[in-house]
């Protein structure tokens, strides 16, 4: 069974090689770099970085017998058309037309990048936001990934956590057909195996470095810290209001693990967008939409602006104009701009509410 998690080394994060006004070269040095790069690897732009292709000019007849054309080596610079990227994928797959090459230019091909790959995007310019986005990933991607386990008397649901994202890796449920019969010591007998076998699991399913925070309502969680005590992981236990994924997410967005999460870029996000859905609902400074965005701007109201990344980076306007556009009147009236993910349940909210909503300093 393939573990969950890939570690990296201490410290280390996406590499910028070289940066200049119309070139970036990076390395990706982990998974998570994957969702930023696809992020800058937008329409238009070339993308370059070793790949394969099939040498037609080596094809032919060899001993009476159809000799294949070589795969040869080399680099190819693409114009980018599309990309297809998830947060937990561990392949960024972009698609386009060979531009520079010794062989096959005009032709269709897809580079598919990993964790080790070097590669360089040409633009006639970044703009600030795709430097932020850059700068952001080399400072958080290396705090890593982390599990969440909430644990339930009858059902463990197991999550991973990621720099942009939560995605749930198993289920694990005692409930079953049938009427049960037994007493309470053959009761407790059913639980802690149960609770035994999914420890068993869990350390099968998840990277041994990899750190697991116990949550959930009741005290079936401290149940299930004793039976993993002993796996060198790095634990913690904390009480949820709610079981299953809310209760996921009422670890992430409340701040409930102090430390162990506090440093974890995913956290931040998340604390920001619910405070913006509390906001909403007790009618304190907030705005959604492009008509009380607007305002909010004109009237130097604007704190904080959440906005999804695909958001910034789409044809979509506002006041007429493209929101990466829009979005540099925040430096005039020192507003933050936070690029939001929207791999998580607060991001696919996000979407719902336009891909961009701001928390404001006054009421307008």
């Amino acid at each position: 069974m393939n573990t969950v998690g890939r570690a990296r080394a201490a410290g280390e994060s996406l590499k910028v090689i070289k940066r200049e006004p119309d070139l970036w070269r990076v390395r990706v040095a982990d998974i998570d770099d994957l969702w930023t790069l696809g992020h800058l690897c937008q329409k238009g732009r070339l993308l370059g970085m070793l790949g394969e292709r099939r040498d037609q000019t080596t094809a032919g007849q060899e001993g009476g017998r159809a000799k294949a054309a070589e795969r040869k080596r080399m680099w190819i610079v693409l114009r980018i058309e599309s990309h297809e990227n998830h947060a937990f994928s561990d392949v960024l797959r972009v698609h386009g037309i060979i531009e520079e090459a010794p062989i096959d230019k005009g032709s269709h091909h897809t580079h598919m990048i990993s964790v080790g790959d070097e590669v360089e995007i040409r633009a006639e310019s970044f703009p600030q936001t795709d430097v932020d986005l850059l700068q952001r990933s080399a400072k958080e991607t290396g705090k890593g990934r982390l599990a969440i386990a909430v644990v339930e008397h009858d059902e463990v649901n197991l999550f991973e956590v990621a720099t942009h994202g939560i995605r749930e890796v198993a289920q694990f449920t005692l409930r079953g057909g049938g009427k049960y019969t037994g007493g309470s010591k053959a009761s407790q007998e059913v639980q802690d195996s149960f609770r035994s076998k999914v420890a068993g699991d869990i350390h099968m399913q998840l990277a041994e470095e990899m750190p697991l925070l116990l949550c959930g309502p009741g005290l079936a969680r401290d149940k299930m810290l004793a039976e993993l005590q002993d796996s060198g992981r790095k634990l913690k236990s904390v009480a949820t209001s709610i079981g299953g994924r809310p209760g996921a997410n009422e670890v992430l967005s409340s701040g409930l693990a102090g430390e162990f999460l506090e440093q974890h870029g995913l956290v931040h996000e998340m604390q920001l967008l619910g405070e913006c859905w509390r906001r909403i609902a007790t009618d304190e400074p907030v705005a959604y939409g492009e008509e009380s965005l607007v305002k909010a701007m004109s009237e130097g109201a604007i704190e904080t602006l959440l906005i999804s990344a695909e958001t910034l980076r789409s044809d979509a306007t506002i006041e007429g104009k493209a929101w990466s556009e829009w979005c540099k009147g925040l430096n005039d009236i020192g507003a933050k701009l936070v690029q939001c993910s929207t791999e998580h349940d607060d991001g696919q909210q996000l979407i719902h509410f336009g891909g961009a909503v701001a928390l404001l300093r006054f009421n307008i």
